[in-house]
């Protein structure tokens, strides 16, 4: 399947400031939060750089004194220390502080995102979904948004506070040792380049880790739902070798990304540990020969409270690069992800430019009335806007192709041609091999697609003019493969008509042959069904959603080869169902088995996109054409 949901990566990825911006967008209205979470970094980094400073003090100023005492007296040191818990306290307090806001602020940020993922998806067009695996999409909700988890949660709060803790510690190194200071900046250039050089590529394979991961999703959300046909086939090993090729891609990119990306810190903490050496050695040479400390304090001798502080203040700000460099990856990967999300989400909807709308009606006085209550009469309700007067059109249910073209790929055509023409209350079926465009007719009636050419008219009226919502709810359908949500029988039934009271579900069960049935299982209409309602049958299945269909007591139907994976008993059930359902409707069917279509009142017969042959069951066993070989089994539908 195509995909739009990649990202283009290179060795060299930068931050993409586009994406951070609208990342960010999110976050606006926690202002004073963020303000607040400054503030709480700020008096961590001051606290973290102060603490070192008073290591000076409490060296220089009260432990070197009380060793040169006879009778040393501890108050002062005392006092000092209990001054320097408080510190740390206020330090730890501010640490605790802003990554738990922090923490709530990603997680009610990723909730936004979330619902609105989910609220633009209800709306992208059917052909979104015919060229995304459900696994890929899925990856956006889980993996995706995770990294944007980590990115909001912890990267950018602990990049702040790498930032604020470099800048308060280089001033308090400034302050102490203009000497020692170009040291470790010496040092540091020295650990950047060394980084760099090994870890160039690491945020390249964080982002294609992330690639992998969705393409390893769609993968196993394919093989679970197509569980039997692998048992059928056999064809475990080779979907283990398909697994295994992508497991591997995602082992190699997540192994290059996170092996790369853990060795920063013990290089980190390798060559921060060198620095340290350094700094010992060349303080101590200097406290020893003499040589006079410049500082921002003034110039003197440099003493062993300016050393062990100094060291202090080394690890201080080495170690907030260490931590940049690695948060640096994971904004990179979560900034791929979000880039992702945000493809998915600028995706464009599916359009409707129509303006007539489907109400429900009644007649006074023979004319065609809107009313709010549900008689089981609808009618098309017209605006017009140059003279701003409303007039209302009976839906019968009268159905017209007028030689439509359609091709899904552009200069493609599947469908050529066609004309056909379905009266109110007529069975209308379409016959024809895999692929001969029968259930594109039914697409395109619903307007999943729209056409290339030609007119499609409901009632009259061209299917552009009239809402998609209010089209679809006019058109009922019971597809092949039915689909029933987690929830009670109850539940799924009223799916078809979310306002239909118990009674009108169970009436709507009892017409399709249901009622029966249902009332035998554990908790009759309360059962709950999970799975797709695995715990049943497939004419089981296929009953419900006829009384799904039922319940929303559409005037048109469209039965999309119902009955072709069930027993032919239940197919008995099944038909006997759907003809219930159809009775007064105007119904369009798509069958494989002949003998479901024979009572149709015209049969339309497709090959390659074109109607061939078309009539009903006896003129066309007279014209002994196609449909005659079909049926007589001459040759048969492939």
């Amino acid at each position: 399947m195509n995909s739009k949901n990649t990202v283009n990566v290179n060795p060299t990825r930068k931050i993409d400031m586009k994406v951070l911006k609208r990342l960010l967008s999110y976050m606006t209205q926690y202002k004073l939060r963020l303000v607040l979470v400054f503030a709480l970094i700020l008096v961590s980094a001051l606290v973290s750089a102060g603490s070192a400073m008073f290591v000076e003090i409490l060296i220089d100023d009260y432990i070197t004194p009380l060793l040169l005492m006879d009778q040393p007296v501890f108050t002062g040191l005392l006092k000092m220390l209990c001054i320097m818990a408080v510190i740390y306290a206020i330090g730890a307090f501010s640490g605790y502080m802003y990554n738990r806001l922090m923490v709530t602020m990603a997680q009610s940020t990723l909730k936004r995102i979330r619902d609105e993922m989910f609220d633009r998806m209800q709306y992208l067009p059917i052909r979104y979904f015919d060229t995304h695996t459900h696994g890929e999409i899925m990856s956006l909700y889980t993996n995706d948004t995770d990294t944007l988890r980590q990115l909001i949660a912890q990267s950018m709060a602990h990049l702040v506070s790498s930032i604020c803790t470099m800048i308060a510690v280089f001033c308090c190194m400034l302050y102490l040792s203009v000497w020692l200071t170009l040291i470790v900046l010496l040092s540091v250039f020295v650990i950047i380049n060394v980084v760099r050089k090994v870890t160039g590529k690491t945020a390249f394979f964080f982002v294609r880790q992330q690639q992998s991961i969705g393409a390893l999703n769609g993968y196993i959300e394919e093989m679970i739902n197509g569980q039997k046909v692998i048992k059928v086939f056999c064809h475990e090993d080779k979907n283990v070798e398909g697994f295994a090729e992508r497991n591997e891609a995602w082992r190699l990119a997540a192994t290059n990304a996170n092996g790369r990306a853990n060795s920063m810190m013990p290089m980190m903490n390798g060559l921060g540990c060198a620095t340290y050496v350094l700094i010992a050695v060349a303080g101590s040479y200097m406290a020893i020969s003499g040589v006079p400390n410049l500082g921002f304090a003034g110039t003197g001798t440099i003493t062993v409270g300016v050393i062990a502080s100094f060291l202090t203040l080394s690890r201080n700000f080495v170690n907030p690069i260490s931590q940049m460099a690695n948060q640096f990856n994971s904004v990179v990967m979560a900034l791929a992800g979000a880039e992702r999300i945000f493809n998915f989400m600028d995706e464009l909807p599916e359009t409707d430019e129509g303006y007539v709308s489907l109400v429900n009606a009644k007649e006074e006085d023979g004319e065609i009335v809107e009313t709010p209550e549900h008689t089981g009469m609808w009618a098309w309700r017209h605006p017009h806007k140059a003279d701003g007067t409303v007039t209302y059109t009976k839906l019968e249910g009268r159905v017209v192709l007028d030689h439509v073209d359609f091709s899904y790929v552009e200069g493609k055509e599947v469908l050529h041609d066609i004309t056909l023409y379905a009266e109110p209350g007529q069975k209308v079926a379409f016959v024809g091999a895999t692929g001969a465009g029968k259930t594109t007719i039914t697409n395109l009636i619903n307007r999943f697609y729209d056409i290339d050419d030609g007119k499609i008219r409901y009632d009259g009226i061209n299917i552009n003019k009239i809402k998609k919502q209010d089209l679809r709810r006019s058109l009922g359908v019971v597809l092949q493969d039915v689909y029933l949500f987690t929830g009670t029988v109850m539940e799924n039934i009223r799916y078809g008509n979310p306002k239909a009271t118990d009674e009108e579900c169970i009436a709507a069960a009892k017409l399709a042959n249901a009622d029966g049935f249902i009332r035998m299982l554990p908790d009759g209409y309360d059962t709950l069904l999970k799975d797709g309602g695995s715990g049943l049958s497939q004419g089981q299945r296929q009953l419900i959603s006829i009384a799904r269909a039922a319940v929303a007591d559409p005037p048109v139907m469209i039965l999309d080869e119902a009955t072709s994976s069930i027993d032919t008993h239940t197919e008995a059930l099944v038909q006997e169902g759907m003809d219930r359902l159809m009775k007064g409707r105007t119904v369009f069917v798509i069958a494989h088995r002949l003998s479901t279509v024979q009572n149709s009142d015209v049969i339309m017969v497709l090959d390659h996109g074109r109607i061939i042959e078309r009539g009903n069951h006896q003129q066309l066993i007279d014209k002994k054409g196609v449909y005659y070989q079909l049926y007589t089994g001459a040759f048969e539908l492939e």
